[in-house]
């Protein structure tokens, strides 16, 4: 790990995926005095994409214009989704310089890659784009964020040793999700010594809701300490980790994780006692026992797909919050049907082996996200 990165960078890192909203956009008074809390405790490294609406000129408006460059690292990222030439990686990029008003990048990241992408990633010469942009100081460091099984992320790392540092969903919960895997992904980023960059520390959100399950065995546990601060500790404490990103979308929300990496504290044993009882608590909350199987999604007339809403709403089950989660409704139901769709056919009932009342589910995940 670059001796440089790790002095500059504070290990609390300033997300601009969930920035505070104020009518149709964005509360940039806010946001405002969110970067200057921020910085002036210490902060430094701010994330964002190209494809979160608005963040990239955000914080243009928020950071870029108001302190010196040098002062700060600016991450964003390259999303190959939506590009099927060399020239659109270039447009892109340019893009981000021009929504950012700065005339390069600190941190670079192909966004969310696994082997899903490889093809193109290859047909693009998505990474000899990285290491061209390196070369002429445009992008002082190059990496990539993660959503994948661990054999993906470790095809990732043999094959290119050039990258910098990757950047994983870690925390407490999915620590040992078989869905997510964190702990094995940590094992294989460690074991080829890549710096770790963590989001999702708290889940979007999932993991401070005071309505939330384990609530009351956390503040027994601590009355004085934030839901929100126990998953930062459980995640920046790991060994590697440069800096541990959070979506902060409020100046509370802001105050109360800078005071936790103030005084940082790596968790007791007693503390990561608290934190299994915790786990144990969520994986015990009843689910809807869909096996993804996907013999309900065919037939079904309104195009729905069903175990995908299904999932989501039983993450609603056991955090007890549509917090996060809504985002991702949309997303699976921009180009297919809604929950509210169903016509209550129930082809799908008369499919599943599992015997669902999947009509019942979907109205309720249409009561909470249509």
């Amino acid at each position: 790990m670059s001796d440089k990165i790790n002095k500059e960078i504070w290990k609390l890192g300033f997300g601009y995926m969930r920035l505070p909203r104020k009518g149709d956009g964005f509360d940039s008074d806010q946001i405002r005095r969110m970067a200057d809390k921020f910085i002036e405790s210490g902060g430094t490294y701010f994330d964002a994409a190209f494809v979160y609406e608005g963040a990239e000129v955000e914080l243009r408006e928020s950071v870029i214009k108001r302190y010196p460059r040098e002062t700060v690292q600016i991450a964003t990222k390259l999303n190959l989704n939506f590009i099927e030439t060399p020239e659109q990686m270039i447009e892109q990029f340019k893009t981000s310089l021009d929504r950012l008003g700065t005339d390069y990048i600190d941190f670079y990241l192909l966004h969310g890659i696994s082997s899903r992408l490889a093809d193109k990633i290859d047909k693009l010469g998505a990474w000899d784009f990285l290491k061209d942009l390196k070369a002429k100081g445009l992008i002082r460091h190059m990496g990539f964020s993660f959503h994948g099984p661990p054999e993906d992320l470790e095809d990732i790392l043999s094959q290119h040793p050039e990258a910098e540092f990757c950047q994983l969903q870690i925390n407490y919960l999915d620590w040992d999700n078989p869905k997510v895997n964190s702990r094995k992904q940590y094992e294989i980023a460690r074991n080829h010594d890549v710096p770790i960059i963590i989001m999702e520390p708290v889940k979007g959100g999932m993991l401070t809701g005071e309505a939330s399950p384990i609530a009351k065995l956390l503040y027994e546990a601590n009355p004085n300490a934030s839901l929100a601060s126990w998953a930062l500790r459980y995640a920046a404490q790991l060994d590697g980790v440069l800096v541990t990103l959070s979506g902060m979308s409020s100046y509370e929300q802001l105050s109360d994780n800078v005071e936790t990496f103030k005084g940082f504290k790596p968790l007791s044993k007693d503390e990561k006692a608290v934190l299994n009882a915790a786990v144990s608590i969520f994986n015990a909350v009843p689910r809807i026992a869909c096996t993804t199987c996907r013999y309900c999604v065919n037939d079904c007339p309104a195009n729905i797909p069903i175990p995908t809403i299904i999932d989501i709403y039983n993450s609603y089950l056991v955090h007890n919050t549509v917090t996060n989660l809504d985002h991702g409704y949309k997303l699976w139901t921009r180009n297919a049907g809604k929950a509210g769709d169903c016509t209550a056919c129930r082809t799908c009932e008369g499919i599943c082996p599992q015997k669902l009342d999947i009509v019942d589910t979907l109205a309720k995940a249409s009561a909470l996200f249509d």
